[in-house]
């Protein structure tokens, strides 16, 4: 029975149909982890915009307090000779408004920059790095991509030193009006920071879309159950494809695969429910119950073949031999069985393989087309937002860091680990996505390769759509393989390097804080001690015991005390310059961070929006290619 058994496996049809099923139930484990990844790389766009915030409240208090606590004026830059400055404004609270947003604690501005050149034109990738030194990737992914021109301007009267008003141009493709960033006063950090907050947040809102084609889980009821561990998207409904019916009076759907919540309870209530026009998450796994009841079918059919096979040749021996007639006829007779019975399995598998075929043509196809138009789309507008915030993070280049002596808070430490921590999901968030939609990709080209002609009889008789569709996924597939996601992987990854740094460097301020305050808190209980001494023996007097040659106890803890007080100023000089170094390290690591990150995301999202707008335009180009061949008059198939 095994040899059996692993004869009928090895079979090519049924090795085939084992593929396929394999890959089938690759692609329902694979939309279920795009769905998942899709959720979490906009929930980490929107929890890295929230850490930055808070973070930069956080550094911009500790400057706010130092002023207040020294009344000391924000530092202005020198007017120029021929024109006086007017006098600074005095500090009052605002509230917050969309452009005219600052802190309630909010003090006078800070220092205008100095007025940048001009013009000029924004560099397409790494600021930091010299045209001339650029790799081979790098230069690729320039030709490859549109950028636009950014003209930096100086607007305000000559008296003035005005900041810059920044304008981004986008691409032709994009719907949206051109975007401003336009520098109307000097900004903070926190104001930059806010503009940068809502542009991510605007970026994570173009996966919405997308959120609902890949039916990302939401509260309430979802096509995500968790079970034992495992996830599966069938409903509650049974996976059973005889239990499906096909009429016209199944549910219909809200939007792309969202039922109301009044078919929801009617259908969990009423048992099995008809099912036509479904989500993609319904179908790939109806897919996959087809397919495996194929597999089974085949195998089922191969294994009648076999023991047909072993009847006809006992048949020929025994008319060979003219052997009993009784024997020879009960022999026929079973032939005849396995003969009708590889009849019945054939048509079976007819029917499953058109079953499959019409879920791919009428249900998948559409939603694969809907898929790579949501990409195209989330991404051109993933493109924007990065081309907006990548200028907007150009204007940090004009703040200064102000000299403090206020020492990290532990508020603003949390809020620093609390900013690596959600860098670091937004870098983790990031590369499943593109290995998740790699891996999705990858089992439906898969499956169509094994799946398309196989039990077609008539090859005349095939549709273009076949065609059309395994052209699809495998210029998807080409497109998600060419994109070069470690340049942006590795720029997200540079800025939570340079964040760590910044804990790091908050960290070593700690420590030597409490370094100084032990030497202080050592010095304040050796100086009461001193002080003890100086009461007993009065502050000139020698103790009985000098005429003997013993060392006065005064002055050697009077010299302890001296050596003690001058560590102790030492380390607190020390640390005061541990603060100046966090301080201008902050800001150093955002000026040189956050432009870096951005230019990378930018060149990514170009990227992607060019390669699904390729695609989708392929393939609609396709479509209507074939719709226009199928109304031509005379043509026969």
């Amino acid at each position: 029975m095994g040899c059996c058994y692993s004869r009928i496996e090895r079979e090519e049809t049924v090795s085939r149909c084992k593929s396929r099923k394999r890959y089938m139930k690759q692609l329902v484990k694979a939309r279920q982890a795009l769905s998942a990844a899709h959720s979490m790389y906009l929930h980490s766009l929107r929890r890295t915009g929230s850490a930055l915030l808070q973070f930069a409240n956080a550094e911009t208090n500790l400057h706010l307090y130092h002023h207040h606590k020294h009344n000391i004026p924000p530092v202005r830059p020198s007017p120029a000779p021929q024109t006086p400055l007017p006098p600074p404004p005095p500090p009052a609270p605002m509230s917050p408004s969309s452009d005219t947003w600052t802190s309630v604690t909010a003090s006078p501005a800070l220092p205008p920059p100095p007025p940048p050149p001009p013009s000029s034109t924004w560099d397409f990738w790494d600021p930091f790095v010299p045209s001339s030194s650029r790799s081979v990737t790098e230069e690729e992914w320039e030709a490859t991509t549109t950028t636009s021109e950014a003209v930096v301007t100086v607007t305000g009267a000559a008296s003035t030193a005005a900041p810059p008003s920044v304008v981004s141009g986008f691409s032709k493709e994009s719907s949206s009006e051109l975007a401003m960033v336009v520098s109307r006063n000097t900004k903070d950090l926190v104001e930059i920071i806010k503009e940068l907050d809502e542009y991510l947040l605007k970026a994570a809102d173009a996966g919405a879309q997308l959120s609902l084609l890949l039916e990302v889980p939401s509260v309430g009821f979802s096509c995500d159950q968790s079970k034992g561990g495992k996830v599966y998207n069938n409903y509650g409904w049974s996976l059973n494809p005889s239990l499906w019916t096909w009429g016209s009076s199944s549910p219909k759907l809200n939007g792309f695969g969202k039922m109301s919540d009044e078919m929801v309870k009617s259908n969990l209530g009423g048992g099995v429910p008809n099912m036509i026009d479904s989500s993609h998450c319904s179908t790939v796994e109806r897919l996959y119950a087809w397919e495996k009841k194929l597999y089974e079918e085949v195998k089922a059919a191969e294994s009648i073949k076999i023991e047909h096979e072993k009847k006809v040749t006992t048949l020929k021996r025994l008319e060979m031999k003219r052997a009993d007639y009784m024997k020879t006829e009960k022999t026929k007779k079973e032939v005849e069985k396995f003969e009708s019975q590889m009849m019945v399995a054939s048509q079976a598998i007819e029917t499953t393989s058109l079953e499959i075929i019409k879920l791919r043509e009428t249900e998948l196809y559409p939603q694969l087309l809907e898929l790579v138009k949501g990409l195209m789309c989330m991404w051109r507008s993933m493109y924007e937002c990065h081309q907006v915030q990548k200028h907007i993070v150009q204007q940090l280049k004009y703040l200064s860091a102000i000299p403090s002596t206020e020492p990290t808070s532990e508020i603003h430490r949390q809020s620093t680990l609390q900013l690596e921590l959600e860098v670091q999901q937004w870098h983790m968030s990031f590369c499943s996505l593109v290995k998740a939609q790699r891996d999705y990709i990858q089992s439906l080209t898969g499956w169509l390769r094994l799946s398309l002609f196989q039990f077609s009889r008539n090859p005349l008789s095939r549709t273009g759509q076949e065609s059309i569709i395994y052209s699809l996924c495998e210029e998807w597939h080409l497109a998600v393989d060419r994109i070069p996601d470690k340049v942006a992987s590795d720029g997200i990854k540079s800025f939570l390097t340079v964040i760590h740094a910044i804990v790091v460097q908050q960290a070593e301020e700690n420590k030597q804080k409490k370094k100084s305050e032990s030497l202080f808190k050592d010095l304040e209980k050796k100086t009461v001690l001193l002080r003890s001494l100086e009461c007993k023996y009065g502050p000139y007097s020698m103790p009985e015991s000098s005429s003997s040659g013993r060392k006065n106890p005064v002055v050697e803890k009077q010299v302890k005390v001296e050596i003690l007080r001058a560590k102790a100023e030492e380390e607190k000089t020390k640390h005061e310059k541990s603060v100046s170094v966090t301080r201008a390290k902050t800001l150093n690591n955002l000026q040189m961070g956050l432009p870096h990150v951005f230019e990378a995301m930018v060149g990514f999202s170009s990227v992607c929006m060019h390669a699904f707008e390729s695609v989708y335009n392929h393939t609609k180009g396709a479509d209507q290619q074939q719709d226009v061949k199928m109304l031509l008059p005379g043509e026969s198939i």
